[in-house]
């Protein structure tokens, strides 16, 4: 039974992360493809939110 289960959880991580990677990789692709001119519109809109703001936390040296 124990074996059962360390099959199971090792073919469920498998699963899991080969689904993880491909939804990555696939995203990516379909950005560089697909995106056109709007490829960097979430980055570019976050960045021009946080102009002005004080930087918080970290070391400054």
């Amino acid at each position: 039974m124990g074996a059962y289960i360390t099959d199971l959880t090792v073919v469920a991580i498998l699963i899991i992360g080969l689904t993880a990677v491909m939804g990555v990789i696939l995203n990516s692709i379909g950005e560089k493809v697909f995106g056109g001119k709007h490829r960097s519109e979430y980055v570019d809109q976050s960045a021009r939110f946080q102009t002005g703001w004080k930087a918080v936390g970290g070391k400054r040296k």
